[in-house]
């Protein structure tokens, strides 16, 4: 129940007395049961009729107190049927409020919705809550308020990533000097030396398979399930704009010729399915197996015969007439491993296959038998690259090596990667002395035998919450669930340094200053970081849940923490952002904290919760005209539009203000990243949207100077960086007072 801070609170007071008295009689019934059953010296009888007397009397006074709580609650629904009138009339007349947190109401509705406006209110509604919001002063007239996409737009500026830790034979080196690869739903074609990218950001779901044409030009590339919004997924053909729709796709080769496409999907069956590239039409179609499958490839010497292999098995098919037959290979005497990982043709046109213990078999081209068995790896081999003239390179898992082989399988050289990078995913050669390396742990590496290999790409390995941009200079941190913080240039598109933590990371925020950094993690402990030196230099717990939000205030005096716990946490913040000492606590929260924004003058914070409550150091309605430092909370006034019809309160992840306060990017669960205008106060408010993740995102963030945006995917571990192009003059207010009606007539109250 919530206590009406607009007038008497009698009411609600004069209830919970009455339940707590209703208590008081019970405990006191009890307490004479015990009392009358210790008195062993009265006679029988005469305790019965006691306690039949006191018995009754209790009875009387139930009565009674239902009676008086029955009254209480008609009072308080009236009380609740006159509360908008009595709040009209208190904000016409100016009157005093309540000094106190304003903690939103409850009630029951579906989704986001609007409400009805109250001179001076607007009222929004979150998964049946209600949620006054205070309209500001310089805003005549709330409906002439017109909304208008930003006309600032975001485009695609660098991606940093690359899936590796679940994906195979996902990358390519191609004659133009760029590395091919994916991550979430971009295809990336990176120069190497140029160090540029360009993208095919048109998948709608997560990038799971690529492969390249014979002439090295045109690219196949296949999404996971899922479809787009005609319920159908695209294999893209770059870098033309045309597509040609298929199923769903796990892995895919193109025929020597380049005629055809073989596509295997990622149903039950696994369908094996043989494409028309010219025509876009299915040629053949057979059900697979059961089973995983990993690869498969036209036979680089016929092309009627293909091969798949996966868990426990290498299949030869041939096609004909439209037709798919199958042979299993024949194990014999050798041990089935229980993955055939990869395979790669040789010269002479037999099948070798890389499995899960680290063998490397070689097949009969027409037996269909292994001829051979060669010891490689520790561990799994999870990639074969043949090289011209028969030469082979293979990849560890657990040994990490990259092994040169001769044509007749001679071990030639060997190199083992740096355990920071994971296992050896895929190989790709460049000119036959260097190569790039894709791991496990979502790296790309570029280096020779000799000389060894330094990373070219790098990214997160897990889900990535923290986000910061640094006040002044054009880098970012980052931190999530692999227990890695990174910090990020955004010119140079590299990873400056990284660290590990005992704990995984899920908030951030630099000290204006610029000089140091904190972290909050998941255990209620934070630290703050030197950019520098990467030490650690403050270190502090506060509770034992999650930290959900960092954030100082504009000068950088004080720091708030806002932690799972429902309490945000103050220090004192001195010698540039290196001591820190407990100033206070702030409460008033039923729920955790999601996010806070500090006022200009750094004397209030306003804050959300997981409950969808907004409270203020004053009351909302004194609030109302405050200027806030930054504006990343999901709930209030000038951001209300950024919610969708029938949204249920978590679809929104983040949101963050630009330092110009002119636009509001917003971060949701359906993989989108939204420009709007700010302030955004009416519902269904128009914005700019762009895709290129594949799961939640998680977080936006604008760098110091607005010209480029961060977004950060959950699952994908993805992050994007977006560069902001167009748009005019004018700040935030001058947009309100612009937007706003010159009458000054009072607005009629708008229907629920």
């Amino acid at each position: 129940m919530t206590t009406c801070t607009c007038c008497s609170n009698w009411l609600p007071m004069k209830l919970f007395f009455f339940l707590a008295h209703s208590t008081f009689f019970m405990d006191s019934f009890f307490f004479f049961l015990d009392d009358a059953s210790a008195d062993g010296s009265a006679d029988f009888p005469d305790r019965a009729s006691m306690m039949e007397v006191r018995l009754q009397a209790q009875d009387d006074e139930i009565t009674l107190l239902k009676s008086s709580l029955a009254d209480a609650l008609r009072r308080i629904r009236l009380h609740d049927q006159l509360l908008p009138l009595l709040k009209q009339q208190l904000i016409a007349g100016d009157r005093e409020h309540d000094p106190h947190h304003h903690l939103v109401s409850r009630g029951r509705d579906d989704g986001v919705g609007r409400g009805r406006e109250v001179r001076g209110s607007i009222k929004m509604f979150i998964r049946g809550r209600p949620i006054t919001m205070y309209i500001p002063s310089n805003i005549q007239n709330y409906e002439d308020l017109k909304m208008e996409p930003p006309p600032e737009r975001l485009e695609l500026d660098w991606v940093y990533g690359y899936r590796g830790r679940d994906c195979r034979a996902n990358l390519y080196f191609l004659p133009t000097g760029e590395a091919l690869f994916f991550i979430a739903c971009v295809v990336v074609l990176y120069h190497i030396n140029n160090r540029t990218q360009r993208h095919y950001h048109k998948h709608t779901d997560c990038v799971r398979c690529l492969t390249v044409h014979p002439d090295k030009v045109r690219v196949a590339s296949g999404q996971t399930a899922g479809v787009d919004k005609d319920g159908k997924v695209t294999t893209a053909v770059m870098p033309s704009e045309r597509c040609t729709e298929f199923t769903v796709l796990i892995c895919s080769h193109l025929q020597d010729s380049g005629a055809f496409l073989c596509v295997i999907d990622d149903s039950n069956e696994h369908m094996l399915s043989v494409w028309d590239c010219n025509k876009g039409t299915k040629h053949a179609e057979v059900k697979s197996t059961n089973e995983a499958v990993f690869a498969v490839e036209f036979n680089s010497s016929d092309s009627t015969n293909i091969i798949t292999c996966g868990k426990s098995h290498v299949y030869f098919w041939t096609l004909s007439a439209g037709q798919f037959t199958k042979k299993q290979g024949i194990f014999g005497k050798y041990k089935k491993p229980k993955f055939m990982q990869c395979f790669v043709f040789s010269l002479t046109g037999d099948v070798l296959t890389g499995d899960s213990e680290g063998n490397i078999l070689t097949w009969g081209k027409s037996t269909f038998q292994i001829m051979r068995q060669t010891r490689a790896h520790e561990g799994s081999v999870f990639t074969l690259c043949a090289l011209q003239g028969g030469t082979l390179l293979s990849g560890g898992g657990k040994d990490r090596k990259i092994i040169r082989w001769s044509a007749d399988l001679a071990p030639e050289r060997e190199c083992e990667i740096p355990e920071n990078y994971g296992a050896v995913r895929t190989i790709a050669d460049v000119d036959g002395e260097e190569l790039l390396v894709g791991t496990t742990r979502n790296a790309i590496l570029r280096g020779t035998f000799s000389d060894g290999f330094v990373a070219i790409v790098q990214g997160h390995v897990d889900e990535m919450w923290g986000l910061a941009t640094h006040p002044s200079q054009n880098i970012f941190l980052t931190c999530g669930h692999d227990r890695q913080v990174c910090l990020w240039n955004t010119e140079e598109h590299m990873l400056d340094w990284c660290i590990s933590l005992e704990d995984y990371g899920l908030c951030a925020d630099f000290c204006p200053n610029g000089s140091v950094v904190s972290v909050g993690l998941s255990t209620g402990r934070w630290m703050v970081l030197d950019l520098l030196t990467k030490e650690v230099v403050s270190e502090s717990i506060d509770g034992n849940e999650q930290l959900s939000v960092m954030r100082y205030s504009p000068d950088g005096s004080f720091l708030a923490v806002g932690s799972h716990d429902n309490f945000i946490y103050i220090y004192n913040v001195t010698e540039s952002g290196r001591r820190y000492t407990r100033f206070g606590k702030c409460n008033g929260h039923s729920s955790f904290i999601t996010h806070l924004d500090w006022a200009k003058d750094g004397k209030y914070i306003m804050s959300n919760s997981g409950d969808y409550e907004i409270l203020y150091c004053k009351n909302r309605f004194e609030s109302k005209d405050r200027e806030w430092a930054s504006y990343t909370c999901v709930l209030g006034f000038h951001v209300m539009g950024v919610w969708l019809e029938g949204s249920d309160g978590t679809d929104i992840n983040a949101l963050c203000r630009s330092h110009s306060e002119r636009m509001v990017a917003v971060a949701d669960d359906f993989c989108k990243v939204h420009l709007f205008q700010y302030p955004c106060p009416k519902p269904k408010a128009p914005s700019h949207k762009y895709e290129g993740h594949g799961s939640h995102v998680t977080n936006v963030c604008f760098t110091h100077n607005d010209s480029h945006l961060l977004s950060m995917g959950g699952k994908d571990t993805c992050i994007l960086q977006w560069k902001v192009i167009g748009g005019g003059a004018g700040d935030s207010r001058e947009r309100l007072a612009s937007a706003s009606s010159a009458s000054t007539s009072s607005p009629e109250p708008a229907s629920s």
